[in-house]
């Protein structure tokens, strides 16, 4: 009788089962979740303003329209953000924030990541037009294109103001919610478009400040490489009173009120002396990050809050 080598199979077995996972967990990674999850939260209070309540009258079929809206967006987005990293994968090997990223780190393939970065932003697109409707599709589609052809293929490493324009692209979400809504963009969501094209680059430039030498090592031309600190500091306190007096501009569109003004005046004011602060070197760069974070949070909570109050 031969005793059948069960345990030799076993090691292969989770080995295998090891890499599938971080290979799925790789995947994951490439569409930069934590990024997608601070744009959609812009989506839904729109569309909660564009609808002057909730979507579609009863709550079950507006909970499937912000669903499916948020679906969409989520694949359109992570399709553009894993071309970003296939993109940049030379640059990104150089840096050593970004070093343990799936592709430089050889968790993913190039030709895999470029798949699957064209496969979710297809789907994405053909997603909405299908279940939401054709000019949502189109405003996730042009925000794709917008990021990757302008600011990841062209911007990125030819000037320094590549986080300015491209972060357009960003704040297409808004527009796309209140599509998703009405079918058309009106005032409101350009509005709100702006506060987030004038939110980027204090947020990104705080980020970039430090990890200045990430930036120069590997040759990317990001303000505070170029212009040095004290210019991108004080960058950042120009926009970020930009970045407010936009906010303050939202009643303007006819759908926010009180609520939405009152909280943005708060908020924006605390913002600005955070900003104040990093600018005289009072503070660090990354205390304006994250207090950017919370702005933007604080901000579109109050333009859901503005109509249901």
């Amino acid at each position: 009788m031969t005793d059948r080598p069960l345990t030799l199979d076993r090691p292969a077995s989770l080995l295998s089962s090891r890499r599938a996972l971080e290979f799925a967990r790789g995947l994951w990674d490439l569409t930069k979740p934590g990024i997608i999850g601070l744009l959609l939260v812009t989506t839904v209070p729109t569309m909660i303003v564009a609808a002057d309540g909730w979507p579609k009258g009863s709550f079950g079929e507006g909970l499937v329209l912000i669903l499916l809206t948020l679906l969409g967006g989520i694949l359109t987005a992570g399709g553009a953000n894993t071309f970003n990293q296939w993109f940049d994968r030379d640059i990104d090997a150089i840096m050593e924030r970004t070093a343990g990223r799936p592709l430089p780190a050889g968790v993913v393939q190039p030709w895999q990541a470029l798949a699957w970065g064209v496969l979710l932003a297809t789907l994405g697109g053909i997603q909405l037009a299908l279940t939401v409707n054709l000019l949502s599709a189109l405003l996730a589609e042009a925000a794709v294109l917008f990021y990757v052809l302008v600011y990841t293929v062209w911007l990125k490493r030819s000037t320094t103001q590549n986080i300015v324009i491209g972060g357009a692209a960003g704040s297409i979400p808004p527009l796309v919610g209140w599509a998703a809504v009405t079918g058309e963009v009106t005032w409101t969501p350009f509005i709100l478009f702006l506060v987030i094209f004038m939110w980027t680059p204090p947020h990104f430039w705080a980020l970039a400040l430090k990890y200045r030498e990430d930036y120069a090592r590997a040759d990317v031309p990001m303000l505070p490489v170029v212009a040095g600190e004290r210019e991108t500091r004080k960058q950042l306190m120009i926009y970020s009173v930009g970045l407010v007096a936009v906010s303050l501009l939202g009643p303007l569109g006819g759908h926010l009120s009180w609520c939405y003004l009152t909280t943005c005046a708060i908020s924006g004011a605390a913002f600005i002396w955070i900003a104040w602060q990093v600018w005289r070197n009072q503070a660090p760069p990354m205390r304006l990050f994250f207090a950017s974070i919370a702005y933007l949070f604080i901000v579109f909570a109050a333009v859901g809050l503005d109509v249901l109050v």
